[in-house]
């Protein structure tokens, strides 16, 4: 298992200059919401579930231990 700090290093490597490394409790909710850049998040310990509320047809989809899953500037994502 990566350590967070190597972890941190392989994000930078991506293009991404600022790291937070965020831990939320079990069924943490965030509502819906954007940010201003591209963010990236990277599964180092259990899931993490992620819907796009204004697509067409939104789906909730479950990432696990070791996925990536970029967000573009301004999508809106829960």
């Amino acid at each position: 298992m990566p350590t967070q700090r190597s972890s941190e290093a392989e994000v930078k490597s991506w293009g991404f200059p600022h790291v937070f490394t965020w831990t939320d409790g079990p069924n943490a909710y965030y509502p819906p919401h954007s940010h201003r850049g591209l963010t990236t998040h990277l599964i180092l310990r259990g899931n993490l579930t992620i819907t796009y509320p204004k697509d067409e047809q939104p789906e909730k989809v479950t990432f696990g231990v070791g996925d990536r899953i970029d967000v573009d500037a301004g999508r809106l994502h829960e």
